[in-house]
């Protein structure tokens, strides 16, 4: 039985995936009410949930994902069916050299959400497993780097490749896949998880690294790549992911895990080349960007390669990316560019 949310609680929709599926969400449902939750740290702002429809169909809350207190007024006071679980500290070099605050966040603070989401379900609202299975759902953003690093022959990883996280951050989200695994074999909680590949485009973040790469061509700075710029991920446009999240929320089995990726591997070299490319082309009078790389220290314990094999969500539920990755660096130069002429 498909799953039709109605009453969401969005965790971390201000920030750059959260924004970009709130968006999605509110644009091909209109009959959907979110409540979004963001503490608005640096990844969160205020901009990203610009001109989107009045309070009776969105209300931002500003609070953190650890505050037990607000986390189950939100879900009373709403009747929240469906919690869709974006907030976390993300970024890699941050967890080097905090790690604290990733362990907090990603841990207790989906920790929090499952308990609230399991007494609210199944003790106030008294709903056996059956119900809740058909009614609820909690699902949980994962990503690619639980699983470790890819050797260039490795296959990609699947649902079944086992964690071997290398970093803080990534560690930090592997405890809390394993977390939601946990309510679901134990309490039966209604949950799905998604571990997807490196997200880009609109609303990202300026220090992840393709909005780092466009900034640094338009101001004629360097342009820092780690190590040789041989590192490989896989690349996926996020009006696809969160396509593929609003897929199984909706259709996804309950206790599943279903990777998401772009099938789109380049090299980092590659890509920076590609968008100076593509500023060449936009900004000729600067021409050529490329003279604006700059090879850097690697960073410590940095993963070679990350590549997803997408085949269960597209082969069971039927999604697939819809932009090839020169597609979506193209529409992602062009935001950056009007954003970045207007600041």
């Amino acid at each position: 039985m498909n799953h039709r949310p109605q009453h969401v609680l969005v965790t971390g929709g201000a920030g750059f995936i959260g924004a970009n599926f709130v968006r999605h969400l509110l644009a091909t449902d209109p009959h959907v009410k979110i409540v979004t939750l963001d503490l608005l740290t640096y990844a969160g702002r205020l901009d990203n949930l610009a001109d989107l429809p009045d309070e009776d169909r969105h209300r931002l809350v500003v609070g953190d994902i650890c505050d037990r207190q607000l986390v189950d007024a939100l879900l009373r006071e709403h009747a929240i069916d469906t919690v869709v679980h974006f907030a976390a500290e993300s970024h890699v070099d941050r967890s080097i050299v905090g790690p604290g605050e990733f362990v907090r966040t990603n841990v207790v603070g989906t920790a929090t959400l499952l308990e609230a989401a399991r007494q609210y379900w199944f003790g106030e609202q008294r709903l056996d497993a059956t119900t809740a299975r058909a009614q609820r759902r909690f699902h949980h953003i994962g990503t690619d780097e639980v699983y470790g690093s890819l050797g260039p022959d490795d296959p990609p990883f699947s649902e079944t490749t086992r964690y071997a996280p290398n970093s803080p951050y990534s560690a930090s989200k592997a405890g809390s896949d394993h977390l939601v695994r946990a309510y679901w074999h134990t309490y039966g909680l209604p949950v799905t998880t998604t571990n997807c590949s490196n997200n880009y485009g609109p609303l990202q973040h300026d220090e992840k690294f393709v909005p780092t790469v466009i900034r640094s061509c338009m101001e004629g700075t360097r342009i820092p790549v780690y190590g040789d710029g041989s590192n490989i991920r896989d690349w996926l446009f996020v009006d696809d992911h969160c396509r593929a999240i609003d897929t199984v929320v909706r259709r996804g089995a309950p206790g599943e895990t279903y990777n998401v990726g772009g099938c789109n591997e380049w090299r980092n070299i590659d890509i920076v080349r590609l968008i100076c490319a593509l500023m060449d082309e936009n900004r000729p009078d600067s021409a050529p960007h490329a003279g604006l790389i700059q090879f850097v220290t690697d960073r410590p314990g940095h993963d070679w390669r990350y590549a997803i094999d997408a085949g269960k969500i597209i082969d069971e539920l039927g999604w697939r990316p819809q932009e090839s990755f020169e597609s979506g660096i193209r529409k992602t130069l062009m935001w950056n560019l009007a954003r970045l002429t207007l600041s």
